[in-house]
């Protein structure tokens, strides 16, 4: 039987230690954040934020980074082609579902109540 589907490789082992570079990178810089809580909340967030700034940059330098990047390249590529409603478009749609929940909550009330009715007739 012959696929289509390439066969999974096994990852590539200077990716695999990228990867784990990131990941300590992270743990690293999350441990440090709360152990130098004595210290100014800017300068910790400032830390966290370049720490994991330099996780992204190392896992992009991946297979499957790369492939991840491409991905996010393509899908605002097929973002800026969606043609959005303008704002009257969404009001009057909008006010058209709103109409409509009322409506069919209008008709489910009644039917509720002749079912009522109808069970009370019934049981006496």
């Amino acid at each position: 039987m012959n696929s289509t589907k390439p066969e999974p490789q096994a990852p590539n082992r200077a990716d695999t230690y990228k990867l784990l570079t990131a990941g300590a990178i992270t743990l690293i810089a999350l441990v440090a954040f709360y152990v130098f809580a004595d210290h100014s909340l800017l300068v910790r967030v400032i830390g966290l934020l370049a720490a994991a700034g330099a996780a992204v940059a190392i896992a992009l330098k991946t297979e499957r980074g790369a492939e991840t990047l491409e991905f996010m390249q393509g899908a605002r590529t097929e973002l800026r082609k969606v043609v959005w409603p303008t704002r009257a478009e969404t009001t009057q749609t909008t006010l058209i579902v709103i109409a409509m929940v009322v409506i069919m909550g209008l008709l489910l009330w009644l039917l509720d109540v002749l079912l009522l009715w109808l069970v009370r007739l019934i049981t006496g």
